[in-house]
């Protein structure tokens, strides 16, 4: 009976509690329903207008038995709606199918691009990446005349406008149709945008209004439940009570029989017991007589042991001094043995690997002595083509020089300009040939000496006061060191790379050129040291993939207009800092100025 009213109390509280809740959240399950509907409705007229835009647009090189593809940019929802669309209908009488693209630099083979702008990607740079692919960008919230066509929410609706300039040099023509019922002004668009913000305003306050109706409710919803709480925990307890009256004469009972039924077994077992230890004392007694006449005869026993034990104690003391001395006899033998065998093994490994050792070092002094023959040889062949190359050059030179001078005033505007690029060429080339004498000269002295760094820099710097003075460049130079090397091939090093910190600078910008070393451990032998010296400028920056190129020889990264040079005095400098035993190297990115970075063995 007790059971039966707990259940039906339960139940009558779970039926209110649902009910309750029931009341209260069926308003906002109203407002959400009615919510998700307009999201419904809006997302199909966003699937239409675009639909509507391709339909209104022509294209250059769209073929006849071509699909019609239109790329979806980022994780939007709206290409569900725009298949769904593709489905029913067609554009231009063609079949329509929908591609999604996670990366920009992934679009290609489409003839529309959709972008919301809530997936934050950069208008700029997808035009540049769609920029004479034939494809319309459609955009959706983006700033006035961000993309080609740009729609915006307004309500339960959209607007669009047209950035006709960017369509037509894409070379799209669309109908008048499309022109008329677009924002054609930013100040309107702006206008949409302050009524956008108004139904926003307005949108955001109703559910203010929603979420306190909610949260009265919730509250209330929670009170009705506390009620129920409390009202289960009386129950409980009443039924509690009712349950221990009703048992406790039972349980009485029951332990005074149990008590009963205890001493008497007890009883019984104290009878059993006391008869037990009766036969156990008297067996006790026999074991005593016997246990003392055992005693007696172990008496004598131990005794003949004793005696036994120091005969056995002496001959065991004598086995193991005898094992003692055998195995340290053991032990050397076998040490003589295994430090024979590696003296022998060491020897042996020691005598191949001095063989193979000569061998290596005979066929690197063969190859040393061929790399030096070759070297000598290309620096001969340098040296003598461009000595032997500017007797003719100055011939060259001197005859165009002549026939300016004899018969400038015969020759007419192109005559002239001929003369003019002939005379520049033979020039550019004079250069190129003393680079390459230049080149073929470095790293030919070995006689090094201490070098003060401090010394060069300042004297480079009064060599280079009208160019610094001219520029407003700003040289900031740390303590550097002393160190062993050609002071002319070092003070070329340290003038090529402040002259190009100079030059290679941005239209109106002051160059600032920090010079700094330390004293480091060498990265291929830690055992040994090396100045490592920085050169760091604001200039325009190089490539990552032209970082390897510029220490090659002749190799230039600009055009004669854009900067002077033979692009040869890098590769001075690497070959300069090689013949010093170092290594040189850059980190740069463009348009963030360069540093460069270059070793000498302390």
């Amino acid at each position: 009976m007790i059971c039966r009213h707990q259940n039906l109390s339960i139940l009558h509280s779970n039926f209110i509690l649902i009910f309750l809740c029931f009341i209260t959240l069926f308003p906002v399950f109203k407002i959400e329903a009615q919510e998700i509907e307009n999201e419904e409705v809006k997302r199909l007229q966003r699937a239409i207008f675009i639909f509507n835009f391709a339909q209104q647009v022509g294209w250059q090189n769209l073929q006849k038995d071509q699909d019609f593809k239109i790329g979806v940019l980022g994780p939007d929802e709206t290409i569900s709606d725009l298949f769904t669309m593709a489905e029913k209908r067609k554009i231009q009488d063609k079949n329509v199918k929908i591609v999604r693209f996670q990366f920009i630099k992934d679009v290609k083979d489409i003839q529309l691009l959709y972008v919301n702008h809530k997936y934050n990607y950069d208008m700029h740079y997808i035009l540049s990446k769609i920029s004479g692919k034939d494809i319309l960008l459609v955009s959706e919230d983006y700033n006035f005349n961000a993309s080609m066509i740009n729609m915006v929410n307004v309500g339960d609706s959209f607007e669009y406008e047209i950035n006709t300039n960017r369509m037509y040099k894409e070379g799209f023509v669309f109908t008048p149709s499309l022109k008329k019922y677009a924002i054609t002004s930013s100040e309107k668009w702006k206008r949409l945008y302050r009524k956008t913000e108004r139904v926003l305003d307005e949108v955001i306050e109703d559910k203010k209004k929603q979420d306190i109706v909610i949260k009265d409710k919730d509250d209330q919803i929670q009170y009705q439940k506390n009620r129920i709480r409390d009202h289960q925990k009386e129950i409980f307890i009443k039924e509690g009570e009712i349950e221990k009256l009703y048992t406790q004469s039972e349980i009485q009972l029951k332990k005074y029989e149990e008590k009963i039924e205890i001493e008497r077994e007890l009883e019984k077992n104290i009878q059993e017991q006391v008869s037990f230890i009766k036969n156990q004392n008297e067996k006790i007694q026999q074991s005593n007589e016997e246990i003392k006449r055992q005693k007696d005869f172990l008496i004598q026993q131990i005794d003949k042991i004793k005696k036994q034990e120091a005969i056995l104690d002496q001959q065991a003391n004598k086995i193991s001094l005898q094992k003692k001395i055998n195995m340290l006899l053991i032990v050397l033998i076998l040490l003589a043995i295994g430090v024979s065998f590696f003296i022998y093994r060491g020897y042996i490994e020691k005598k191949k690997f001095n063989e193979k050792l000569e061998n290596k070092n005979q066929a690197i002094h063969t190859q040393s002595l061929e790399l030096e023959i070759k070297n000598k040889e290309l620096e001969q062949f340098a040296y003598i083509a461009s000595h032997d190359l500017q007797e003719p050059l100055n011939t060259i030179s001197s005859f165009i020089g002549m026939l300016e001078e004899d018969y400038g005033k015969n020759f007419d505007d192109v005559g002239k300009e001929s003369m003019t690029y002939i005379k520049d060429a033979s020039i550019r080339m004079k250069k190129l040939i003393d680079a390459l004498l230049e080149y073929s000269r470095l790293g030919r002295s070995r006689d090094y000496q201490n070098v003060d760094c401090n010394l060069i820099l300042t004297e480079l710097k009064n060599d280079l006061r009208n160019t610094l003075q001219k520029t407003k460049a700003q040289i900031t130079i740390e303590k550097l060191p002393v160190i062993k090397g050609s002071e002319i091939e070092l003070r070329l090093l340290f003038q090529n790379l402040i002259s190009n910190g100079i030059k290679f600078r941005a239209p109106n910008t002051i160059p600032i050129i920090n010079i700094s070393s330390a004293q480091i451990n060498d990265p291929e032998n830690l055992s040994k040291g090396v100045w490592q010296f920085r050169i760091k400028d604001n200039g325009i920056g190089i490539p990552k993939e032209h970082q390897e190129r510029i220490f090659a020889i002749f190799q230039r990264l600009h055009s004669r207009e854009e900067y002077e040079g033979t692009g040869i005095g890098l590769a001075h400098c690497k070959k300069i800092v090689e013949a010093h035993g170092g290594k040189i190297w850059l980190e740069s990115k463009q348009g963030s100025g360069s540093t460069f970075y270059f070793t000498i063995p302390v």
